[in-house]
């Protein structure tokens, strides 16, 4: 039985690890940009993001409990299905094809975005704070 502050919160942890999850991919791109045979990946976010809140699934495979104390848990990241080559990019000579200039601008965007959703729960944590402080 879910309570009224995770149906509140779970779209904001769900965006919060879907950007984490495609900032790891950006900086795996990066680290890899000189790796021969390398080919770029990068998440759909709002692909991702919708089919999570549809309830879709979406590569997370639950694993089994045996036991009701046990927590529940998966074997892949949520949003893992839509991980995808990028298309587009340039393929040098070595087979890879991480374009810097487009991965910085990623990384970059993503990072202000995880700041603006990290703010946003920032923002209702302190209002639900007030709310039964009443300050």
């Amino acid at each position: 039985m879910t309570s009224a502050l995770d149906r509140e919160f779970a779209p904001l942890q769900t965006a919060l690890n879907l950007r984490a999850q495609r900032q790891q991919l950006l900086s795996a791109n990066i680290a890899n940009a000189s790796t021969p045979g390398y080919k770029a990946v990068d998440l759909d976010f709002s692909a991702a993001f919708k089919a999570v809140l549809s309830g879709q699934r979406t590569g997370a495979v639950a694993l089994t409990t045996d036991q009701p104390r046990q927590l529940p848990g998966a074997a892949a990241p949520v949003g893992s299905n839509f991980i995808a080559y990028q298309a587009g990019n340039a393929v040098r000579l070595d087979g890879n094809s991480v374009d810097m200039n487009r991965e910085q601008a990623e990384f970059q965007k993503n990072s202000i975005q995880y700041e603006a959703d990290l703010t946003f729960v920032t923002g209702k944590i302190k209002t639900l704070t007030s709310a039964i402080t009443g300050n």
